[in-house]
């Protein structure tokens, strides 16, 4: 299974069997000068309707879009939808959220979109044990650097990859990633964009930092 991150939330996923899952696809302008989606897709995974979010029209491809919560079978892979809030307030400052969770070639990968607050047990339970977490850390809009630390202290990941941080190509006011790794260990700073994982020869408690593709 191979992990390639885009920019800002959105990644592209594709199995040993060639299945591609891209999550949250951006629209480029304003703060957000990231290359634009220029991928084709199986599924398309939208956490909510924010245009850095939802830009589901630049995906190649007749892509399964999921974009609710609940149980959705596509290309033989099952996505559970978790609802949640993208504020601290029951959404009412910015709505809902959703949170994905799935497998890719025995991989459990878990996708927090624009989480707004921390996870209740149950909703940690519902997530359950987990591989890959792909986690927002910037602030402002959502959970920031210390939410996001003690959630995935909370889901106990073998892999940790952020994202949604402000850098050269993102330009909202939103926390750096050094801010999350400020005091942690076992981090791992890549010099690209792509990550390649194996159910059987997975790290153990690893934060992987990836730079956003250059198309």
């Amino acid at each position: 299974m191979k992990i390639k991150f885009l920019g800002h939330a959105s990644f592209l996923i594709t199995s040993d069997f060639g299945v591609t899952i891209l999550t949250d696809p951006y629209t480029v302008g304003g703060p957000l000068t990231y290359d634009p989606i220029n991928e084709t897709a199986d599924v398309v995974l939208v956490s909510h309707g924010h245009g850095d979010h939802n830009n589901v029209s630049a995906v190649k491809g007749k892509p399964t879009v999921i974009d609710a919560p609940g149980a959705t079978t596509a290309k033989g892979i099952t996505f559970k939808g978790i609802p949640t809030f993208h504020d601290q307030s029951q959404g009412k400052e910015r709505g809902k959220n959703v949170v994905f969770c799935f497998s890719v070639d025995g991989v459990k990968i878990c996708h927090t979109g624009d989480l707004g607050h921390e996870l209740t047990p149950q909703q940690a339970s519902e997530v359950g044990q987990l591989d890959v977490l792909l986690l927002l850390i910037g602030g402002t809009y959502a959970i920031g650097p210390e939410s996001a630390s003690r959630l995935m202290q909370q889901l106990d990941p073998r892999v940790t990859i952020p994202m949604h941080f402000k850098n050269a190509r993102c330009d909202y006011p939103i926390a750096p990633v050094g801010d999350f790794l400020k005091g942690k260990k076992n981090v791992r700073k890549t010099d690209g964009s792509e990550l390649t994982l194996k159910a059987d020869n997975l790290p153990n408690g690893e934060i992987v930092v990836l730079k956003p593709s250059k198309g």
